[in-house]
């Protein structure tokens, strides 16, 4: 069994993988990409870099990260996307923290860019991710298929050297994002048996925005902050509600 693995969940990565690939091997035992289906050459250019490729049809993010944890092996798992990048000061401190054995997981920080702008307001900073986790005891929540929850067996440490995510390129590559997660949510509204009020598309987005431009700061990143808490109050305070109310009858095959 090898000490420490990265993870990094793929489909069409090709304008990724190996940037990411190349910031994580000389300091983690094996790379593993876990694909759901790439045809753009993601596989291909991960197997030039020297990674395990492994490939497993996609269900949802939660499925997909449990299904890297009860298969490889490893004692402990580090889960990369692959729009991410390590440091080689995160990955000594990662190291360090292992080998010390005082926490069964650890919140890594991340720098996130969005289109180009570093964001750090909005709650984007330290973003804290729940990802270096010791293999056993470690299970993430069914339920939670997009912004996953996983549960650890043990103690929680939180580490100090941070990720860069370059999460959005274009505008474009966001809101298609948004959409998707925006139809995760609304599925689970649908599970938990909630139905859309009058009130929830007003209350909703309002809240989100207050949360996101006030309770977290958005308004530092000034007029790049602003859009943001707009366009997270629409996809997150309106759109799921909206999608819950007009598709329910279709909403099991979002």
């Amino acid at each position: 069994m090898q000490e420490l693995i990265a993870v990094i969940l793929t489909k069409n990565e090709a304008h990724n993988i190996q940037a990411c690939i190349a910031s994580l091997r000389d300091w983690v035992d094996a790379v593993v990409v876990w694909d759901s289906g790439s045809d753009d050459g993601t596989v291909e250019l991960a197997r030039q870099a020297a990674a395990q490729v492994v490939y497993h049809a996609f269900e949802n993010y939660a499925a997909q990260r449990q299904s890297a944890l009860d298969s490889v092996d490893a004692d402990w798992v580090f889960f990369v996307d692959a729009d991410e990048r390590a440091t080689p000061a995160l990955g000594e401190e990662i190291r360090r923290q292992i080998r010390s054995g005082e926490h069964a997981g650890y919140w890594v920080p991340r720098r996130n860019f969005i289109v180009g702008k570093e964001t750090r307001g909005g709650g984007y900073y330290p973003d804290y991710q729940l990802r270096l986790l010791r293999r056993a005891g470690a299970a993430y929540v069914a339920e939670r298929e997009v912004h996953e929850i996983v549960r650890v067996a043990g103690s929680e440490g939180h580490l100090a050297h941070p990720l860069i995510h370059y999460n959005y390129l274009t505008w474009a590559q966001f809101h298609r994002k948004q959409r998707q997660y925006a139809a995760y949510e609304a599925r689970i509204l649908a599970r938990r048996g909630i139905r859309p009020r009058p009130h929830n598309f007003i209350l909703q987005p309002l809240r989100e925005f207050r949360r996101r431009f006030i309770t977290l700061a958005g308004w530092r990143d000034g007029l790049h902050g602003l859009r943001l808490a707009l366009l997270f109050a629409w996809y997150y305070g309106f759109m799921p509600y909206w999608i819950l109310m007009k598709d329910r009858p279709r909403i099991g095959r979002i």
